[in-house]
């Protein structure tokens, strides 16, 4: 398994390797050409594949940041609404919609594990899992608290309010961690599943809710065919929030060694969403800002994980 990650993450470094190559031969066949014949013609195709050629390498010195253990990992993630009731399960169908967006613009592939719908609309919370390269990489920068302002759609005197709802990624860790389970410490129910499925679903208690009593960690999944299906990707996810877990206190015993006085919070507020009384997006750890916020709901925040990735790597 990990011989396999291995060589599919070294083929995807050749791979893009030889895509700046052929960019660069590119443009550079091409101002020879003008250079040559001098012919105006060629210079917007010049620019044009300039400009190509610049966001490929800013994509490639992106990856280069990502250089954490489980970086190119697929993920799993969970959106939890905060307190505000039904304003804030549609804030997280809104955060669950944009994550979805993001992911086909990566061409990743996402399903979900397990949801629990709001009383009255969007989503309590959501686990869906995230294939495709880097995933764990970029959307471990999305851990936290996600903060909408606008006027609430369900509100009939059209208030303006403030929504919470959080946001937890854990690398997909396939191959078996040194991490001890005990099957003492494990709190296994069963119960039905609530979504849609066909005629098995609703019927048998398929769905697998796991609590890890020494750490009070919860998984759940539903969306398997059997009790043991549901059962293997429980305990899978499980692994993965343990292993998420330990990496983030020996970051915060890294931190530590290096006098650094601010400790590191996965649970803190990173992002705000205004709406009203004027539109932006503003991180709150890089002080980056997007106006368009209706570009940010429909996936575009790469620019934000990208700044991220910059102020933490230090470049």
């Amino acid at each position: 398994m990990a011989v396999g990650r291995a060589l599919k993450d070294a083929q995807h470094k050749l791979e893009l390797i030889k895509d700046l190559q052929a960019a660069y031969e590119d443009c550079f066949a091409l101002v020879e050409l003008f250079q040559e014949f001098s012919e105006p013609s060629l210079e917007p195709e010049i620019e044009e594949n300039l400009h190509l050629c610049e966001q490929k390498v800013e994509k490639a010195k992106i990856e280069t940041l990502l250089s954490g253990r489980y970086d190119s990992y697929d993920a799993i993630v969970t959106l939890h609404a905060g307190a505000g009731g039904t304003e804030a399960c549609d804030w997280t169908d809104m955060l669950w919609r944009m994550y979805k967006m993001y992911g086909e613009k990566n061409d990743w592939k996402i399903k979900v594990l397990d949801s629990l719908d709001g009383d009255g609309a969007g989503l309590k919370s959501i686990t869906f899992e995230v294939c495709g390269e880097n995933a764990y990489g970029f959307l471990k920068c999305e851990k936290g608290v996600h903060r909408l302002v606008r006027i609430s759609p369900f509100d009939a005197n059209a208030r303006r309010h403030t929504s919470f709802a959080s946001v937890e990624v854990m690398p997909k860790i396939e191959e078996k961690p040194d991490i001890e389970i005990r099957p003492e410490d494990l709190k296994i129910d069963t119960y039905r599943s609530s979504g849609a499925g066909g005629q098995h679903v609703n019927k048998t208690e398929s769905a697998i809710r796991i609590t890890h009593i020494p750490t009070g960690i919860v998984v759940a999944c539903q969306n398997e065919r059997s009790q043991l299906q549901n059962r293997e990707v429980a305990m899978q996810m499980l692994y993965s929030k343990l292993v998420e877990m330990q990496e983030a206190k020996e970051m915060e015993e890294m931190a530590a060694e290096r006098g650094e006085i601010k400790k590191i919070e996965w649970g803190s507020q990173i992002r705000s969403y205004v709406f009203c009384p004027y539109t932006l997006v503003k991180d709150h750890r890089t002080g980056y800002e997007e106006p368009n916020i209706q570009s940010v709901m429909d996936g575009n925040i790469q620019e934000f994980i990208n700044e991220y990735l910059k102020k933490t790597s230090g470049k």
